[in-house]
């Protein structure tokens, strides 16, 4: 799926990195735990998290994470968005809890990691 097919589905709002809208995502990852973000190792995928801080974005320049999708409303502060464009990562949110907005994808053809 496309970023901006994602946000779509999600009734998602970008925030910054338009540049990222036509990005393809293969997979999805929902987690509020960032240490078990660390753990994957897979490409092209989204982060799907109620964490809104600075340390949901570092964990995605860690784990070469390109798109955050934030969830249960939570909008980035600005210096998260600072950091988000620096490093270049796509930073989005919607209304829709971890649970809906995940389920929506999985449904609309976004894999799991595992």
């Amino acid at each position: 799926m496309k970023l901006k097919d994602i946000l779509a589905c999600v009734d998602g709002k970008l925030v910054c990195g338009e540049s990222h809208l036509e990005d393809e995502v293969m997979r999805g990852f929902a987690s509020d735990l960032m240490s078990d973000v660390l753990t994957i190792l897979e490409d092209d995928i989204i982060l799907i998290t109620g964490l809104s801080n600075n340390q949901a974005i570092r964990t995605a320049e860690m784990s070469d994470i390109s798109n955050i999708l934030l969830v249960r409303n939570k909008k980035p502060s600005q210096s998260m968005i600072d950091m988000a464009n620096e490093l270049n990562i796509s930073l989005s949110y919607t209304s829709f809890s971890l649970f809906k907005a995940s389920g929506l994808l999985y449904q609309q053809g976004l894999k799991p990691v595992y």
